[in-house]
């Protein structure tokens, strides 16, 4: 069973924050309780679940760098049984700060330790890179869910992180896996999304999940009114997608046989 999930991509622009907090919300909305982890110093999954990230007193910087109990960073949302761990404007220094921690790698597995098992599923929203942040992020985590636009250079950037993924395993955290990959960004009209997904479909036979995330005007606009989409419009296209892409998740992570 995968318990703690990272969402990461190193790509930016490729919906990692959307899904992080649309899974979450949605999962949480079926009666799962969730915790949502902001590892990202934009602060994106932060202020879409309507926290604002200048008044975080304790959240993931507090925890990675001042030792601070995670649980005393929970924040409660909107959503009943969703609880994230914010991001403050102090984060966006911590890839500098952590350079010369002793055991840098391992600090949010460490803090995740005692608190996990309370909640059905850990979601990471990582920020577009591989840096210690995001290393952290994959070290505390079982399993990877991989959003990835439907792009020219999808293909590219997804094999660069597969190698970090594994360097990270073999070094790092042994029971890393991946999720899955999700598509996202999609639209079936165009020769070049339909041909990007085959491609993807083909090289990661398996591991890609079986519903696409299509574009999607109130997909776009939720976040700046702090709520998921299931909150915002919860009859729209976008929140029906995620509430789908939830489920094939939390069936992934409880070990039953793969879709896609």
């Amino acid at each position: 069973m995968v318990r703690v999930v990272a969402v990461a991509n190193q790509k930016g622009g490729v919906g990692k924050t959307t899904t992080a907090v649309n899974v979450a919300a949605s999962l949480a909305q079926g009666g799962e309780r969730v915790l949502l982890v902001d590892m990202d110093p934009q602060a994106n999954a932060s202020s879409g679940l309507g926290i604002d990230p200048r008044r975080v007193a304790s959240g993931t910087y507090e925890v990675l760098l001042e030792g601070v109990p995670i649980a005393h960073a929970f924040r409660r949302t909107a959503v009943p049984n969703l609880t994230v761990v914010p991001a403050g404007p102090d984060l966006a220094g911590a890839e500098i700060e952590l350079v010369g921690r002793e055991g840098r790698e391992t600090l949010l597995r460490q803090a995740l330790e005692a608190e996990k098992d309370r909640f059905g599923l850990v979601l990471i929203d990582c920020p577009p890179s591989l840096g210690l942040l995001t290393v952290n992020a994959l070290v505390a985590a079982e399993g990877v869910l991989i959003p990835i636009q439907c792009e020219y250079y999808a293909l590219e950037g997804v094999s660069q992180l597969l190698n970090a993924l594994q360097r990270v395993k073999q070094g790092l955290n042994p029971e890393l896996m991946v999720l899955g990959i999700l598509l996202t960004m999609f639209d079936g009209r165009t020769n070049l999304a339909l041909q990007v997904a085959d491609q993807v479909k083909r090289a990661f036979r398996g591991r890609v999940l079986r519903h696409a995330v299509p574009r999607n005007v109130r997909l776009s606009e939720a976040p700046s009114h702090g709520l998921p989409i299931g909150l915002y419009d919860g009859r729209s296209r976008g929140a029906e997608i995620y509430a789908e892409v939830a489920k094939e998740v939390l069936v992934r992570a409880r070990g039953a046989t793969p879709l896609g």
